[in-house]
């Protein structure tokens, strides 16, 4: 699969990683399990690494209606869900902008896209310096 999460419940955090070529078949089947798991909460934070993406399966018309299968869960309660598009290269940066377009109809969904993780991890309000810190520290 070319997405997986995980729920860093003590750091309010959902860490979406893509690796390799992303496919929304894909997206879709990972968000089901997470909208579904017992720590899933509408409004928390997510930060989605692109940071090993090699290329998607640009079907823009599925993208979108991913996007709005995402909206309805984050933003239950009437939360607000700030998602940070950690993206460092090129292929990511495009993706990262197709899913900026994607979440306008949504203003309770706020997207960033950085291209320096450790101002990635600053812009949600953790003290860490790189991914590998807050993964660390989350494991223990």
């Amino acid at each position: 699969m070319s997405v997986s999460f995980r729920i860093l419940k003590s750091l309010g955090l959902v860490y979406v990683r893509y690796e390799g070529e992303a496919r929304t078949a894909d997206t879709l089947s990972a968000f089901g399990t997470y909208a579904t798991h017992p720590d899933f909460r509408p409004g928390q934070k997510q930060f989605v690494d692109l940071s090993a993406l090699t290329g998607w399966d640009d079907d823009y018309l599925s993208l979108m209606k991913a996007q709005a299968k995402k909206a309805e869960a984050f933003t239950g309660n009437n939360a607000q869900t700030l998602i940070v598009y950690y993206a460092p290269n090129p292929i990511g940066q495009k993706l990262a902008q197709l899913a900026m377009h994607s979440w306008e109809p949504f203003p309770a969904v706020v997207p960033i896209i950085q291209d320096n993780e450790s101002q990635a991890l600053s812009i949600l309000g953790l003290p860490f310096e790189n991914l590998q810190a807050m993964l660390t520290r989350a494991a223990e």
